[in-house]
């Protein structure tokens, strides 16, 4: 929660000095492509992969034990840091293809590519540095120590927030935003090497030593290669569905990228609060019952997870989708920001959340396959969403250029938001195709209980959006008045808001004092 509201509070600073022009969109795309990678791996394919590995080989009663998790962990760091090291080369060299796959259109505007690539070679080393970061968060997971990992990107926004404040102070009144875009790229970089530094402090203050050695590719390192390769497709449909807008946006009018990843962050902030901490709290457990055969916790261990999950998006989905103009205009309108910007990133806002639930609850559903080393699986469903999601953008904004043929697609010319309501619904069929698949083969099921949970918590949904449906227009001169008004008006809503969800919640059975020791436990029985 920390890093989100951080990173929430990197992204006004954005908006407000570089608003939603040349350099912003530059700077945008040099970011996503390192920090959709940070996604893939820090959150999603690494962690599904290497922790339930990691953790066999710690916990396994014949082979298992410190000293084998302890090689496991230096084999894995010997291949896997020199395979960064190359991969980083190659990409950096190949930068301008890179760049021109994902945004040809850029080339029509003078300067943009240019600066777009030049911005783009300087934030790609992150990419090295957080996977490393994610790998020995992996460690600490194993043994339940989620701060660490849960804080690095807590110093990412820090350090980025401290770049676009340097940057606006040397770019001045009227002055040229490319130097506070390139006070951005240099911070990316410079945030990688504090979290790498202090994730090997905190895994060293955990007891733990790391060797790095010449590559050896052990069995046990192949197996992790296998199923990380199909981890990053299942477990990063919702990054690699970003790749995808990023192409379709960039062909769109000048500001849209920058205006759909800013909206982006509203959206971030419960599936970062809710969903990965879920799916990373529940893979390790859910591997120790797995391996232990007890199908019966595992089962009652997602339930609580899927409950927990729908608890809190469901109102977070509906509060977003019913205040994004207010949010947007409170939050972001200012500066270089303008009300037209603003509008626009509320109907975008709009689409992106009414995927939010299904975001969340694939994260829980994910580790039911990865737990038991299923990782192909997922890449199907992620597959079929991702065929699904890009049928869908050609359908609504077409594509100048279809397989680099040069064929035009006419599509409906829907824009921008457009793209966001399509990435809402890929999420949504991925999320129906893993449950049907784990309902299948036994693995998972809802429960007429769980069911009957959902129902209730919809109820309170229902109490909360029928309020803040007539606060809002009640409040409106506000959301774009001066500092103070901007504070009382958003506090007033959320305040209310969340009073009335959480009191009709207690009152039709949807929070209940089971369900409040599962939100506030602290270290305690691990299979809690």
């Amino acid at each position: 929660m920390v890093s989100r509201i951080f990173g929430f509070v990197r992204d006004m600073l954005l908006a407000r000095v570089l608003g939603a022009g040349l350099a912003a969109d530059a700077f945008q795309l040099a970011f996503t492509l390192p920090n959709t990678f940070r996604r893939l791996f820090a959150e999603g394919a690494f962690s599904v992969a290497f922790v339930p590995m990691y953790s066999r080989a710690l916990h396994g009663t014949d082979e298992g034990g410190e000293e084998a998790a302890a090689k496991f962990a230096d084999d894995v760091l010997g291949v896997f840091l020199w395979v960064l090291l190359v991969f980083s080369a190659i990409a950096m060299i190949a930068m301008p293809g890179i760049v021109w796959l994902l945004a040809r259109e850029y080339q029509e505007v003078p300067g943009k590519f240019e600066l777009t690539v030049f911005l783009s070679r300087i934030t790609f080393p992150y990419l090295g540095l957080i996977s490393l970061v994610a790998m020995l968060s992996g460690l600490l997971n194993a043994r339940s120590r989620f701060a660490p990992g849960a804080a690095a990107p807590v110093l990412l926004n820090i350090v980025l927030i401290a770049g676009i404040l340097i940057g606006a102070e040397m770019r001045g009144p009227g002055g040229d935003d490319r130097i506070v875009a390139l006070a951005l790229a240099i911070s990316v970089a410079a945030a990688g090497v504090v979290q790498l530094a202090y994730l090997w402090w905190a895994v060293r203050r955990a007891g733990l030593k790391l060797h790095i050695r010449l590559p050896k590719f052990t069995p046990e390192v192949k197996k992790l290669g296998m199923l990380i390769l199909p981890a990053t497709f299942g477990a990063g449909i919702y990054q690699i569905s970003q790749f995808v807008d990023t192409f379709f946006a960039t062909s769109l009018a000048q500001g849209s990228l920058a205006l759909l990843k800013l909206a982006d962050r509203l959206n971030q902030m419960p599936l970062g609060i809710v969903g990965i901490a879920l799916g990373t709290a529940i893979l390790p457990m859910l591997s120790r019952h797995i391996q232990s055969g007890d199908a019966a916790e595992a089962q009652r261990l997602q339930a609580n997870a899927f409950e927990m999950a729908t608890l809190l998006t469901l109102p977070a989905a509906a509060a977003l989708a019913i205040c994004a103009p207010a949010f947007t205009t409170a939050f972001f309108q200012g500066g270089k920001f303008t009300a037209e910007n603003s509008a626009l990133m509320a109907n975008i806002v709009v689409a992106l959340v009414a995927g939010l639930p299904a975001y969340v609850i694939v994260k829980i559903l994910n580790p039911g396959f990865f737990s038991r080393s299923d990782t192909l699986t997922p890449v199907w469903t992620a597959l079929a969403s991702l065929i699904f999601n890009i049928g869908l953008n050609i359908s609504f904004v077409g594509v100048d250029n279809f397989l680099w043929t040069g064929i035009r697609v006419e599509g409906m010319g829907f824009g921008i938001t457009s793209l966001a309501a399509a990435t809402a619904m890929s999420a949504s069929l991925n999320c129906i195709l893993l449950y049907a698949i784990l309902h299948r083969r036994g693995w998972f099921h809802v429960t007429g209980k769980l069911i009957g949970k959902v129902a209730r918590q919809l109820v309170a949904v229902a109490a909360m959006s029928a309020l803040l449906w007539w606060m809002m227009p009640q409040l409106a001169p506000y959301y774009g008045g001066g500092v103070l008004d901007r504070i009382w008006s958003i506090a007033a809503l959320c305040a209310a808001g969340g009073a009335v969800f959480f009191a009709a919640a207690f009152l039709v059975g949807a929070l209940d004092k089971d369900l409040v020791a599962m939100l506030t436990r602290r270290r305690g029985k691990p299979a809690a």
